[in-house]
Order: C-alpha cells, then sequence, then structure tokens
C-alpha cells in the first residue's frame, strides 16, 4: 500500500484558513493557543480573520529521542492556568491525524478550567485514536499532507514527483 502524498501550496493555505475561518465567524475567543510546530503557521493566518490578538502558544512533544515515541506527553512550553482560567481558548493545529496532541492540549486547557474549542485544517477520521473530531476543521482526508512550511527536503520530494 503506497502512501498518498498531498503537496499544498500557498494559494490553497489561504483558502483553506479562509473557509475555517469562516466556521467560526461570530464565535467569541479570548484567546487562541497555537500548538507548535504545525500550528503555528494556520493559527496567525486565523488570528487575522478572525480579529484576534490575544496569542499564545503549546509546544508538546510524543518522543524522547530520536524514533523513541512516549505514552505520555512532555509539555515544553504551555500557558500559565491565569491565561486560560474561565477563558474560552481556540486550540489551533494543523492536522488532527492520531489526535494526541491537540487533545492532550485540550486536557490541559480544562484543567486549568478553560473551555476548549478545538480547529484543524486537515482531520483524518481513520488515523484518530479518539472518537472526539475537532469541533472546526475543513477537509477530512487519508493522504500525507505536506504543507510548504515543512522543511525543503519534503517539499524537493514534491518537485520530483511532479517534473
Amino acid at each position: 500500500m503506497s502512501i498518498i502524498k498531498h503537496y499544498l501550496s500557498w494559494a490553497e493555505i489561504e483558502e483553506l484558513v479562509a473557509r475555517l475561518a469562516h466556521q467560526m465567524q461570530g464565535c467569541h475567543f479570548d484567546a487562541l493557543l497555537a500548538v507548535t510546530r504545525g500550528g503555528l503557521v494556520p493559527a496567525g493566518l486565523i488570528a487575522y480573520h478572525l480579529g484576534l490578538r490575544n496569542i499564545l502558544a503549546a509546544a508538546v512533544q510524543f518522543y524522547s529521542g530520536v524514533g523513541q515515541r512516549t505514552a505520555a506527553p512532555t509539555f515544553l512550553q504551555f500557558p500559565a492556568d491565569p491565561f486560560l482560567s474561565n477563558k474560552t481558548i481556540l486550540i489551533v493545529d494543523d492536522i488532527w491525524d492520531s489526535g494526541k496532541t491537540i487533545s492532550a492540549v485540550r486536557t490541559r486547557v480544562l484543567a486549568a478550567g478553560g473551555q476548549p474549542v478545538t480547529a484543524v485544517l486537515h482531520y483524518k477520521p481513520r488515523a484518530s485514536l479518539f472518537d472526539a473530531q475537532p469541533d472546526y476543521y475543513v477537509e477530512s482526508t487519508d493522504a500525507w499532507i505536506v504543507y510548504p512550511w515543512e522543511p525543503a527536503s519534503e517539499r524537493e520530494d514534491a518537485t520530483q514527483a511532479h517534473a
């Protein structure tokens, strides 16, 4: 079984972000919490669309070394509870694959007394380890998504594949 890779352009990202932000028009969020690293670009773009200026970051990893996955996440950076407590927090990542990362962030926001709302560009329901799904997403897919902000080596693969 071969992996289907879908390479996105910046123009496609702008269109996906506009569609995602449109779904959230009229919703109130006290802050936007960007999940690093993949969620940084979509979070910044969504913040512009929704007029949000209070942007926080969550750095999460599920590995302890090269290729060594861990069961529990390590939070390398996370906002202090007072920034989340009694606030509606829009959590943004690029993709919900297994869902482990955004679910860990969501759980931590809940523990701090916040109301989490999740948003991603792409959702992989067949890969998800959770019954829950993102509150907002634009596309459902099984493909390996390659975003334009990913390392050049991934982008070079796209050039060779389309040559």
